[in-house]
Formats: structure tokens, sequence, C-alpha cells
């Protein structure tokens, strides 16, 4: 399905999504305009990809996509930041959007730190536990939106998570919570 090519569908695809993916955005990022922009940019980006059902489930294709475009955020701002020493260019926000989003990021707080406690694992192995443990996908959709086989993903899961044993904070017990 072309989303481009039928505004109806793009609309409803976006209202059964756009929570889920700025969940997915504020457990990533803590500027409530960062994750904003973030969060329109992922469903801009959307429009110029097929999504194909037979490859699974709409939101694992969408978090594949999140994925990508926070990844590239943080790349880029970590080349803006080595270049100039700060990063710029944010949109204004009125009062209610900010209080919402500073709200949305204060609920996703433990989150963040369970993300936080994870950045040491090899990235393959952290991208499937925060896909399977964090936005809660199935193995299988973790898979699908990581371009990887199931019996991967199901490996890199076992060993991030044997991993973490050794770790004893409150993100572990958050991530074994959640498992």
């Amino acid at each position: 399905m072309r989303l481009n090519e039928d505004p109806a569908a793009f609309e409803a695809f976006y209202r059964r999504h756009v929570d889920a993916v700025m969940k997915f955005v504020v457990r990533r990022v803590s500027d409530p305009h960062l994750a904003a922009d973030l969060t329109a940019d992922i469903f801009l980006a959307t429009l110029g990809h097929t999504y194909v059902p037979e490859r699974g489930s709409e939101i694992a294709w969408l978090y594949g996509v999140a994925r990508n475009v926070v990844s590239a955020q943080h790349r880029k701002a970590a080349r803006e930041a080595r270049a100039t020493g700060r990063v710029a260019g944010r949109r204004l926000m009125d009062d209610d959007d900010l209080v919402r989003m500073e709200e949305r990021i204060d609920a996703e707080r433990q989150a963040r730190n369970a993300l936080e406690a994870i950045r040491g694992l090899p990235e393959g192995e952290r991208a499937v536990l925060e896909l399977v443990v964090i936005d809660q996908l199935t193995v299988t959709e973790a898979a699908k939106a990581l371009g990887i086989r199931q019996v991967t993903a199901r490996v890199r899961l076992h060993r991030s998570r044997r991993a973490l044993e050794n770790v004893a904070s409150p993100s572990t017990v958050y991530l074994e919570g959640h498992a």
C-alpha cells in the first residue's frame, strides 16, 4: 500500500499510529520540540515507501521507519555538535503543545533510563531488545522491522538479556518486568 496515493488512507494510518510513534520517539529523546519534529518526519518518511502487509504488521514496519529516522537524527546531531558545538533550528510550539510534550517525556523517563542501561550492548542486540521489550513488538515483528531473520532476532534477544543479568539497577528490573 502506497500511503501517498490515498490521503484518506494516510490520515487513517496516521491516526491509528501517532500515539505509538510519539511514545517510541519520546523514549529516545528528551527535547519536546525535537520529539514533535521527529514524529512528523517519521510519517513523512512513510510517504516515500510502500507498506507490504505480507511482511508484517503496520506498527512493526512503522517502527522500522521510526528507528531509521531517529538514528539519522542522532547521527546528524552528533555531526552538528562536533562542527558547531551546539544544535540549532528548533521550531516554536504553543504552551499547550509544550506542556503535553513535557508530560509525555516525563511519562517515558523510566523507559529512557532503561535505554541508557543497554547502551553498552552491541547495536544488533540493543535494537532487538528495544523493539521487543520496550516497544512491545513480537520477536517476529522486530525481526521484520530490522530486516533480519527471526532466529537471528531470538539469538540477539537472548544475548542481550544474558548480558544485562549482571547489572542490578532499577532500569534492568524494568526491562525484566516487561519481557
